[in-house]
């Protein structure tokens, strides 16, 4: 189902990485232990919402090639970014949404990569998941996941 979403932004915590030979995988545990051990969005100023985000952004290419991944929160001001923090604006657009639930990371893997091999006219500029604030403690997280893609 296609959305028109208005721009937001988020601080959070990133890494450079590719889905090429497992990296984003290692990558993006790393990542998210990072967010979780270290109490990371207690640390967002300004936080909009506990909603995390995981934003997908700087594609070199598609999704075969090297991306900046991003966890963190929606926040009002993007005043007071906190060392080792970045801010990250995602643009007003039209956004495929696809919904999935289940045991995390799996479900969410499993769910790229059914997207991976759908005919969509991407943008690769921006894309993003949404861990609603029941995801953390569920047995059956959902997971909102948006796919930037071209004005049609």
């Amino acid at each position: 189902m296609k959305e028109k979403i208005n721009g937001f932004d988020v601080i959070g915590i990133s890494v450079r990485t590719t889905n090429q030979d497992g990296k984003a995988m290692n990558d993006l545990a790393m990542l998210w232990n990072k967010f979780t051990s270290e109490n990371i969005i207690e640390k967002i100023p300004n936080r909009f919402e506990d909603k995390i985000y995981a934003i997908y952004t700087d594609y070199e290419g598609d999704h075969t090639m090297p991306y900046t991944a991003i966890i963190g929160c929606k926040v009002r001001s993007s005043d007071n970014i906190p060392k080792g923090m970045i801010l990250r604006s995602v643009d007003t657009g039209d956004y495929m949404k696809f919904c999935t639930n289940g045991k995390l990371p799996d479900a969410v893997v499993m769910e790229w990569q059914k997207i991976w091999n759908l005919k969509i006219d991407r943008e690769f500029i921006a894309d993003f998941e949404v861990y609603h604030e029941t995801s953390e403690n569920s047995n059956d997280p959902m997971v909102d996941i948006y796919i930037g893609v071209r004005d049609y």
